[in-house]
């Protein structure tokens, strides 16, 4: 479940996860890369936020929420939650590198969440919540480290980048219902919350990366 440390939204979270019950909790599909399209595997959070926020991006045509970085196959949401599976809340997207480069992709990443705190996202805590990206090659693993140094030293944040750069084994994609949700429940108090702030502050970072309707 999502969890959160003040005692007065404790409902609206237990809404957030709890009440997707009735919703399609069956699996949605992960497809494979269009001709000419890329794809990179990042966590920062719950990918409600996460998955809206790089859906904001230009070139990006895809993003599909899911689970990455553990040990189980095929995990269901509150396998996840139980914290014992090892896997992050996390997005894969489908871009095309013509149109935003892997290294805006990561930038963005970097500020559409918390990268300097240990497995905690604002209220969120635990390893499902870490901050994590899934390099496919060497040259993905370098262009971050850089961009971490880069972040950094902008001072942006006052405590230094904790994000894992670990290579990509696989990502399960997350219930049919997961897809979307900031969008579907604009109504959710967990979304106005804890997910739009985390959306606003990508966008007032990198405007210049954002698709038209998102850069007003």
């Amino acid at each position: 479940m999502k969890k959160i440390g003040l005692y007065f939204l404790s409902i609206i979270l237990l809404w957030g996860c709890a009440q997707g019950q009735p919703e399609n909790h069956s699996f949605a599909k992960l497809p494979e890369p269009k001709a000419g399209e890329k794809v990179a595997a990042f966590a920062g959070g719950c990918f409600w936020a996460m998955t809206e926020a790089m859906s904001e991006l230009k070139g990006v045509n895809k993003v599909v929420a899911g689970y990455s970085g553990g040990t189980v196959k095929n995990p269901t949401y509150e396998n996840v939650c139980t914290k014992t599976t090892g896997h992050a809340e996390s997005v894969q997207i489908y871009y095309n590198p013509s149109v935003i480069s892997y290294a805006q992709l990561v930038e963005a990443f970097f500020y559409a969440h918390d990268p300097t705190t240990i497995d905690r996202q604002g209220p969120d805590e635990g390893d499902d919540y870490r901050s994590a990206i899934f390099y496919r090659t060497p040259e993905e693993k370098a262009t971050v480290e850089a961009l971490i140094k880069k972040v950094n030293a902008t001072h942006h944040y006052s405590n230094p980048i904790v994000t894992q750069v670990v290579p990509y084994k696989v990502l399960y994609p997350a219930e049919v219902y997961h897809q979307g949700y900031y969008r579907a429940h604009p109504e959710s108090g967990y979304i106005a919350s804890v997910s739009v702030p985390k959306v606003m502050k990508m966008r007032k970072a990198v405007p210049q990366l954002l698709k038209p309707e998102f850069a007003k």
